[in-house]
């Protein structure tokens, strides 16, 4: 029976996906393990190869197609004798269901199943992380929302909403107890009465930002042009406002004095083994120290390097030091693993490797999800100071400015120095400020002394 090839969850954060380009057409033959098409994600983009083997019968998404939804159906795969054309005739929009046609390249494939007879519908399968649920309900349908908050609405008011693409959760319900009626979405429809996303319990109402005809109205028509927000922007749009929303901010702000890191990157870089070619076998950063520096840090101070959950926290046994990367549209945060067991040279390679695949886009999920903290260097852009969003699910991120020189007082005396401004934000909720300075203390001391690091 044919099979359906859907949209794979490339991340577990993954909700819709850009089909960038097929590698096979219509009537193409299809082994196990081809490469069929090229997926972006927010981050990267992804290849997806074949599990089963067969002819490609419909190309039901067309390359260039943005905003697919993950588990929608994108081809249908007929097998081996079945009619091509029968299948291709019968390919339409599959319900969002666990299963696993297809697979990325970096997840393990899974083999085809046994077919029922002809007659059968065709196979309709997903290749969803391992322990990844399928989605969930949309709000209004009784399904319990955060903080065991419910949405109550009446079936006509959940089906008026529906089909007038609302989301029922906005609407603000007239009905006994705050129940939403047909009314109330009616009056959605008209641009009338909505209501913020269930908050906290005690949490102060959320503020909703201006519409865009208002935001539009303040300018003179013409004065300026919409480029539209593609897939990468609005997720990292979404995602920090999630962050401030959700994440209980404070920072911490210290000088470290360079002078010493200065002379030994230079000293180290200097003595670099040479190819051939005159061509170093490696250059270092100041951001390589850093990197160390932070990892080295938390094994010191355990207690910072944490996650908060609801349930308990997360005490990490290694350092796992994300590093933000500017992109075509964005930022992307690679993770340098086991940081603190790397060498400076070993954590510089990795940091290169990672820019260069990071500005192509071709990341594996695993290389940027996760982690215990993160660096921010806006340094060599002549930034002298910043505070960085943090980036869940970390509770900590150190923001890096410019090292310059700057006069300090040393015995009595005014002198000059190489001054670096390090600021950590820090979730509240798991690490509080005797912590934090406890951490940015340490940090500070490997940072001005960096022969610490190898010792």
């Amino acid at each position: 029976m044919p099979t359906n090839i859907l949209m794979p969850a490339l991340s577990p954060t993954m909700e819709k996906g850009n089909l960038a380009k097929w590698l096979k057409k219509e009537g193409d033959k299809v082994a196990a393990g081809d490469i069929l098409a090229e997926i972006e994600t927010d981050k990267a983009t992804m290849e997806v190869e074949a599990v089963d083997e067969g002819t490609l019968a419909k190309i039901v998404v067309p390359e260039g197609t943005q905003d697919v939804a993950v588990n929608a159906v994108i081809a249908v795969l007929a097998g081996e004798g079945e009619d091509v054309k029968a299948a291709a005739a019968g390919a339409k929009p599959a319900p969002e269901k666990k299963a696993a046609a297809v697979s990325p390249s970096s997840q393990p494939s899974s083999p085809r199943g046994e077919g029922a007879g002809k007659s059968a519908p065709p196979r309709q399968i997903s290749p969803l992380p391992s322990g990844e649920r399928s989605p969930p309900k949309a709000a209004g349908e009784g399904v319990p929302l955060p903080h065991g908050n419910r949405i109550f609405s009446s079936p006509l008011a959940r089906r008026l909403a529906k089909e007038a693409n609302i989301d029922i959760g906005r609407v603000q319900g007239s009905g006994p107890h705050g129940r939403i009626i047909a009314r109330d979405v009616e009056t959605a429809k008209s641009g009338g009465a909505s209501r913020a996303p269930a908050a906290a319990p005690g949490a102060a109402p959320m503020v909703q930002p201006p519409s865009d005809d208002k935001i539009r109205a303040l300018f003179e028509p013409g004065s300026y042009e919409i480029v539209p927000h593609d897939n990468v922007r609005k997720i990292i749009a979404r995602r920090l406002v999630e962050a401030k929303q959700t994440i209980p901010h404070f920072y911490l702000t210290v000088d470290c004095l360079i002078d010493n890191l200065l002379a030994a990157r230079e000293e180290i870089n200097a003595s670099a083994p040479k190819d051939k070619d005159g061509k170093p076998a490696y250059k270092m950063s100041i951001n390589d120290f850093v990197i160390k520096a932070l990892a080295l840090a938390l094994q010191r101070v355990p207690d910072a390097n944490v996650t908060w959950t609801e349930g308990g926290m997360l005490k990490h046994k290694h350092s796992d030091v994300g590093v933000a990367v500017s992109v075509p549209g964005g930022l992307i945060t690679p993770i340098v693993r086991h940081a603190e067991m790397k060498s400076l040279a070993v954590i510089s390679s990795e940091m290169k490797d990672f820019a260069a695949r990071a500005r192509g886009r071709k990341l594996k999920p695993e290389e940027y999800q996760g982690g215990t903290t993160a660096v921010s260097n806006l340094g060599m852009y002549g930034v002298r100071e910043f505070a960085a969003v943090i980036n869940p699910p970390h509770a900590t991120i150190l923001a890096v400015g410019a090292g310059e020189q700057r006069p300090i007082v040393r015995d009595g005396k005014i002198v000059a120095a190489h001054v670096m401004t390090a600021t950590l934000s820090t979730d509240h909720r798991a690490v509080d400020g005797v912590l934090g300075a406890q951490l940015l203390g340490a940090f500070k001391t490997l940072i001005e002394n960096p022969v610490m690091m190898v010792v």
